[in-house]
């Protein structure tokens, strides 16, 4: 008898060491990939910019579609004549108790636009700001190089967010990216443990008391959701995607992502000079093999050369040059002229979607295509695919960016460009934007592909799941029973 409680006990501790811990009230757990790093201006990845998110507070959020600006740490942006702009902001700390001013944002934007950091061009090729003071401790005070309605969009990036006093005097970029001081409703508990994670205090207005960031692999997280020993994870792996509607029945949530993928062609080439050649390789393109393939269920085939993360206003009409019609794509070359023959270069990680794309083109418009890595310098002879991130929610960075890749230098598109960048209202911009995107689709001198997006999964515990295209799940408004 003795013995038999004996190995009832021993088996009783052998469950609760291997079970999973139980829940705490207040206490949310988050499934991420390690990210690659939380300099908030250097980074562009999606559990970077989710973490980030949560430790720092953007002067406001801003909203592609509508063109809504909602003051966050600004009390308010505002100008009169769109070259002098001014910005309020509200009191606050960072995470170390000394002061946010203006002038830690002066401070730090000047490192940034010295620097060669991901959210660097924001600040010298679009923000473009002949000079920058803060004349009193909440007062920052804009001088632009012209006028320009896109200041809102622009001074809402996540990535110019203000670094503390500490580390602009250091510059110990990489020790404070280990352990980052912000200005948010969350703090990180100690240095972040890489392959591990860390752990988020409140420290202002959140749901959650406390947030357990779990470093690990997608599949394993999203096991660890359904199987209930963790809240919430904020990406799918793509064998995982049908299954994902069924396993999370209204516990899953899909949002668009500021990355796109295109083929840019090398319009000053004579080869592919004429928009014609580029028309029948847009309808050579199989963008649903791309998205079922090796880009894993975590894109949308693209319908319109902006992405729904930095889409102007209502979208309507359709995109010709998105469709996949072989046969005129072939008819298209052969009117042409086409000699046949291109190689598609790729950059860092788009090697298997663009061999993909390549194998693609060559059965669906029978030509020769051949898919090759980058050179470091020189033009290219035939076209390249791009995967963009974005910086900011304005179709100026974009469609700017899309452009210069092609060497597109239409003075109708340019013009466009620069009057929706000087509007003076987002309507105004807009219209001027899609009169732009129209103008690229006409020409092609980029095809678009496809557009980023991500999932997220949660268990019954969870609820008040919204998400950003830059943040994604808002961690601060997620709420756990």
């Amino acid at each position: 008898m003795r013995l038999l409680v004996l190995l009832a006990v021993l088996a009783l501790a052998v469950t609760g060491c291997s079970g999973p811990d139980p829940a705490r009230p207040g206490v949310l757990s988050v499934g991420i990939r390690e990210p690659a790093t939380l300099l908030p201006a250097d980074l562009a990845d999606q559990a970077g910019r989710l973490v980030t998110g949560a430790l720092w507070t953007p002067l406001a959020d801003y909203d592609a579609a509508s063109g809504k600006v909602t003051p966050r740490a600004a009390e308010s942006i505002t100008s009169t004549d769109r070259v002098h702009w001014t910005v309020k902001l509200r009191p606050a700390t960072f995470h170390d108790g000394t002061p946010v001013t203006a002038q830690s944002y002066v401070d730090t934007w000047k490192v940034i636009a010295d620097s060669r950091w991901v959210s660097s061009p924001v600040l010298t090729k679009l923000l473009r700001a002949r000079e920058i003071t803060a004349p009193a401790p909440d007062t920052i005070v804009l001088t632009l190089d012209r006028p320009s309605g896109q200041v809102p969009a622009l001074l809402s990036a996540p990535g110019l967010v203000p670094l503390p006093a500490s580390v602009l005097a250091s510059r110990d970029w990489d020790g404070f990216a280990k352990s980052p001081v912000g200005n948010g409703p969350y703090r990180l508990d100690g240095p972040w443990k890489p392959g591990s994670g860390g752990t988020l205090k409140r420290t202002g207005q959140g749901n959650a008391t406390e947030i357990e960031l779990r470093v690990g692999e997608p599949a394993a997280q999203y096991d660890a959701v359904k199987a209930g020993t963790l809240d919430l994870a904020i990406e799918v792996p793509g064998e995982k995607h049908d299954a994902m509607h069924g396993d999370f029945d209204g516990h899953h949530a899909t949002w668009a992502l500021p990355q796109a993928g295109y083929l840019a062609f090398p319009v000053a080439n004579p080869q592919f000079a004429d928009a014609t050649v580029r028309h029948g390789f847009a309808l050579g393109v199989d963008r649903a093999a791309l998205e079922a393939g090796p880009l894993a269920h975590q894109v949308d085939p693209a319908k319109a050369l902006l992405p729904p993360a930095d889409a102007p206003g209502e979208r309507s009409g359709t995109c010709r040059p998105c469709s996949f019609d072989a046969a005129a794509g072939k008819a298209l070359l052969h009117q042409a002229a086409f000699p046949g023959g291109a190689t598609v270069y790729f950059g860092p990680g788009a090697e298997a979607w663009t061999r993909t794309l390549v194998v693609g083109l060559h059965k669906a418009l029978d030509v020769s295509v051949t898919a090759q890595a980058k050179p470091s310098t020189g033009p290219l002879d035939g076209p390249a695919t791009l995967d963009l991130k974005l910086a900011t929610a304005s179709p100026y960075e974009l469609l700017s960016e899309l452009a210069s890749e092609s060497g597109y230098a239409d003075d109708v598109f340019r013009q466009n460009l620069a009057l929706a960048d000087a509007a003076a209202t987002a309507d105004e911009a807009g219209e001027l934007y899609r009169l732009a995107e129209n103008q690229l689709l006409r020409d092609l001198p980029v095809v678009p592909l496809w557009s980023g997006h991500g999932h997220a999964v949660w268990s019954s515990r969870v609820h008040d799941v919204t998400t950003t295209p830059f943040a994604g799940p808002v961690l601060a408004g997620i709420g756990v029973s």
